[in-house]
């Protein structure tokens, strides 16, 4: 049996052999799609994020910090003149999706496991189907009268452990006033202004969403890291609460001329949500039934959302267990995800399975995160587990948007490429890789114009290495 130390004098150059290999596997790889390969300096990071939609009306209200741009789907729909059909969306977060393709007509279906997601998206619903112009008159009520200031009852404000003190004891007051207030409205003007508390809760409170987890203002009186974080302006809910109310009524206040709300509204496409997990709803949809997939997958970047949404998830009445199991009911993103038994889920995911066992350059990857892990120098050992289970589980996903998309449809996905332990992961290629075995053929891989940087802690050990930030474009065969 060999000695620790001679294990660790023969690991440099085993691990220079490996990245060898996977700096191989990759240019061979690139080298297969160059042609697919577009720079597209149209897809700006403001169009491919949420900062486009902070001045559009309606989409500006909540700021779900990991959603794309209604400006693009727009402008993908128009490029490759998607005007008519159906499409889905397996992740599809706050729906901006599903409300852009509407608006141009399309029916749109959405997948969607967590709930501030689903919320969201059943309260624009609302809004949009069954929301009158007495409703409005409601709203404005409360902003002229601030009605919770008048209110008798308080409620209880729901949170984890995870969240308690996030609030100063002005601001919780004001957010259990009024929480006993709004039960007086009826079941629409009640939606809208539970929506609207949730629009402001981060605003209000000690925390800011910070990708893996909630960051603690210092003013919390929670222990701090060595430099004290200091979010800026903590707002005051009566004024957070009354300017979203001002700013959704002015989005819905129709134009003088209009005698009705949304009553000169083109017609609109039918939204259909489904809740829960994409890998177990996605198997119950019928074959060949979408005409488009339009997309984006939570990237394989450790980001919790079940943490940086607690605030969100605490206030629509989720549990502490509720909370581990959604937890683990997500794509493998973070490194808290357990795997997962897919071939439980749907004994028809061998193809997808056995693709992701053959692509080279993804066993090259996983092999190098194991060893990292045996020798003890990752960060986190979770990270091999989380990778591995993204790839396959994503394979999975891949293989049932082929499935239930009609032959020649198109399929679009934004994704951003990561790195571990000193190497960059081209989540871009590999996942067009499998997508080829699975069903589709790929079109395109549109690259926006600048490279994305990498995390503080990969560039302080390892150096800068720019990685590509895409929209892949793939057509069904």
């Amino acid at each position: 049996m060999a000695s620790l130390s001679s294990i660790s004098a023969i690991a440099p150059d085993v691990q220079n052999s490996a990245l060898r290999e996977i700096d191989k596997l990759d240019k061979q790889l690139q080298h297969h799609f160059q042609a697919k390969f577009l720079v597209q300096p149209a897809l700006t990071r403001l169009l491919v994020s949420f900062q486009a939609n902070k001045t559009r009306p309606i989409y500006r209200w909540y700021k779900y910090k990991e959603a794309f741009s209604a400006s693009l789907v727009e402008l993908l729909l128009q490029k490759y003149q998607l005007n008519h059909g159906k499409i889905l969306d397996p992740f599809a977060g706050s729906g901006t999706a599903l409300f852009a393709a509407s608006n141009l007509g399309l029916d749109a279906d959405g997948i969607e496991l967590l709930p501030i997601g689903q919320k969201i998206i059943e309260t624009k619903k609302i809004i949009d189907t069954e929301f009158k112009s007495d409703d409005l008159a409601h709203l404005k009520n409360w902003v002229d009268s601030r009605i919770w200031k008048q209110a008798n009852k308080d409620y209880c404000l729901p949170e984890f452990r995870i969240t308690k003190g996030a609030y100063s004891t002005e601001n919780r007051r004001s957010v259990e006033q009024y929480l006993g207030a709004y039960y007086q409205e009826n079941e629409r003007v009640r939606e809208v202004l539970r929506f609207a508390l949730l629009c402001v809760l981060e605003s209000i409170s000690y925390t800011r969403k910070d990708g893996q987890y909630l960051r603690w203002d210092y003013r919390s009186g929670r222990g701090q890291a060595k430099k004290p974080f200091n979010k800026g302006e903590i707002l005051d809910f009566d004024d957070a609460i009354t300017h979203k109310i001002t700013e959704i009524i002015h989005d819905l206040e129709p134009p003088t001329h209009q005698i009705e709300l949304f009553s000169v509204k083109p017609p609109q496409g039918k939204i259909k949500l489904l809740k829960g997990s994409c890998l177990k709803l996605l198997p119950t949809l019928q074959d060949a039934i979408y005409d488009a997939v339009i997309t984006s997958p939570p990237y394989c970047n450790r980001y919790d959302y079940t943490r940086t949404y607690a605030l969100e998830l605490a206030l629509l009445g989720v549990s502490e267990k509720e909370l581990i199991d959604l937890r683990q009911e997500m794509l493998s993103c973070t490194v808290e995800n357990r795997s997962k038994d897919l071939l439980a889920l749907n004994p028809n995911w061998n193809l997808a399975l056995e693709t992701a066992n053959s692509e080279p350059l993804l066993q090259a990857i996983l092999n190098y995160l194991d060893n990292q892990r045996l020798q003890g120098v990752l960060n986190n050992n979770g990270i091999p587990r989380m990778v591995r289970g993204y790839f396959y589980e994503m394979a999975c996903v891949i293989q049932e948007c082929s499935r239930v998309l009609k032959p020649g449809a198109l399929l679009f996905m934004v994704n951003d490429n990561v790195r571990y332990s000193g190497i960059s992961i081209s989540v871009d290629i590999i996942l067009s890789n499998l997508a080829e075995k699975l069903g589709f053929t790929v079109k395109n891989i549109l690259v926006l114009p600048g490279d994305k940087g990498n995390s503080s802690q990969q560039m302080g050990n390892y150096g800068r290495d720019p990685l590509r930030k895409c929209v892949y474009v793939w057509r069904k065969q």
